[in-house]
């Protein structure tokens, strides 16, 4: 049996800069972290020739076209495994339409485990190169390239998206207190909406080329709040925060709605600086900056709301238990 943990992740700035609609004309860039909150996956070998896959339901069945579970599917077909495996999902918040990056992460991880399981050492950026390949070739997702690349590799990145395909993906490296700082300083809250991002990311795959400026801008704030950090500013940060989400918004009628906003001004009242809805917006979780000192007023403010605690993760991609009889 191989276990393999990977990370899901908060993207804070340039989102939708990672759509090959925007980088291959103006080039991209993302300011995004993975956190502390993984999806397992596992992968063992069978006595028959059976697939099996597990996560919210169970699928025995004879052949890889059967299997429903698209992610796990063309990952196990990518890697030339059709017959007697079984492979589970288990995550540590409920996966589909959270905004936290799950379903990349899910990719990630099956592809590491089933590479485990040929005897191979895989590398972070084959990883984030297959799972792109999976999601947005094969299965024509309208979607980015940030979140393959931080489940694979972990840590707090800056990453470039450049116009012939290139991805430069820099580990941000902060000092002790601002690590210290940015850990504390933000906040999760579930909104208790789970959304299909599809619909969302199609319209917003959609709108790029009107939104070109917009873009750009929300481009350039990924540098500005990088350097906020390496300056220690971590105020700054959680300013920028709020100035890209009004950015982001404009990007798609449904990334945000009026329960949504009514929560975000809530918490801006009760002392949060700024946040944003992770991922493609629409419901799934509320970040939020807030300085140390206003967050139980925050904590009363959304009381609604459940808070997900959580911290930056180091680590991407990684295999937590590799036992194989010979």
């Amino acid at each position: 049996m191989i276990i393999v943990q990977t990370p899901l992740r908060v993207s804070f700035f340039g989102g939708g800069t990672d759509f090959p609609g925007f980088y291959r004309a103006e080039g991209g860039a993302v300011l995004t972290t993975a956190i502390d909150k993984y999806i397992f996956v596992t992968v063992k070998r069978r006595f028959d020739r059976k697939l099996r896959v597990g996560y919210t339901k169970t699928e025995m069945v004879d052949s890889l076209d059967e299997i429903q579970h698209e992610l796990i599917r063309e990952a196990l077909r990518m890697m030339g495994v059709t017959e007697g495996v079984e492979v589970t999902t288990m995550g540590d918040i409920p996966s589909a339409g959270s905004g936290l990056g799950s379903s990349s992460t899910v990719t990630v991880g099956a592809l590491h485990a089933l590479h485990s399981l040929r005897g191979e050492l895989v590398s972070a950026e084959t990883l984030a190169q297959q799972a792109c390949e999976i999601e947005i070739d094969v299965l024509g997702k309208p979607i980015g390239v940030q979140d393959q690349y931080i489940a694979a590799y972990g840590g707090l990145r800056l990453m470039e998206f450049h116009k012939d395909g290139g991805v430069c993906s820099d580990r941000v490296e902060l000092n002790a207190q601002t690590a210290r700082q940015l850990n504390e300083n933000t906040m999760l809250f579930f909104t208790g909406v789970t959304r299909r991002a599809e619909t969302i990311l199609t319209q917003q795959k959609m709108n790029i080329q009107d939104r070109i400026a917009v873009l750009c801008e929300m481009k350039r704030m990924a540098y500005t709040a990088r350097d906020a950090l390496l300056a220690g500013a971590v105020d700054t940060f959680g300013e920028l925060l709020h100035e890209s989400w009004q950015l982001k918004k404009q990007l798609a009628s449904q990334i945000s709605n009026g329960v949504l906003d009514d929560a975000y001004q809530a918490a801006r009242k009760a002392g949060a600086l700024g946040g944003k809805i992770t991922g493609a917006g629409g419901g799934g979780f509320l970040l939020l900056y807030c300085p140390h000192r206003r967050q139980d007023a925050v904590r009363s403010a959304l009381s609604g709301m459940q808070e997900l605690p959580f911290r930056l993760e180091a680590d991407g991609s990684k295999v937590i238990f590799n036992y194989q009889r010979h």
